[in-house]
């Protein structure tokens, strides 16, 4: 079982018991906003999405880790490594990510799950770039990105949505942890 430990988190595989709480994330138009075309998701939706993000880890060895709070248990979101088949211009690439509930924005928990993931990629896994994508506009994830020490590498258009967004690389022989 792979499980990174931070100081104030646990990023972790999926059990069934985070399929409601991870719904409720979904379900938030304003955390989905900067989610592919902005839509909310369901329950089934969310159900599917896990079984997608265990799957790839079985196939590629790595994914999406659910992360919780250590102190408390309480599921706040997901980060971590997937290959961004939505935009096969940047192929083959592995893309970071991180997605969190409302009440955990601005409390430095996203830099902290994605710094952690980040030295997963370049220790565990012996990636030597990643990539992380964001629609044009999305200043909290750029300011994230840019505390990872990624740099902007390109403007595109998704290619089903139509949406601007802007792609954000890093080199991992030059990270520092």
């Amino acid at each position: 079982m792979t499980e990174i430990r931070t100081p104030r988190l646990l990023l972790r595989r999926w059990s069934d018991d985070d399929l409601v709480p991870m719904a409720e994330i979904n379900a938030d138009p304003e955390v989905m906003r900067w989610i592919g075309d902005g839509s909310v998701r369901d329950l089934e939706q969310t159900a599917e999405a896990i079984e997608r993000y265990e799957e790839e880890w079985d196939e590629e060895g790595f994914g999406i880790f659910a992360v919780e709070l250590l102190g408390s248990g309480e599921l706040i979101g997901l980060a971590g490594l997937s290959v961004p088949d939505f935009l096969p211009e940047v192929l083959p690439a592995v893309e970071i990510c991180w997605r969190l509930g409302r009440p955990f924005w601005g409390q430095g928990y996203a830099s902290e799950a994605a710094h952690a993931v980040l030295e997963f990629a370049l220790q565990d896994r012996g990636l030597d770039r990643v990539v992380a994508i964001t629609h044009s506009g999305n200043r909290a994830s750029e300011n994230v990105m840019r505390k990872l020490g990624m740099a902007p590498e390109r403007d595109t258009t998704h290619p089903v949505f139509g949406l601007p967004l802007r792609v954000y690389a890093i080199d991992l022989t030059e990270y520092q942890a």
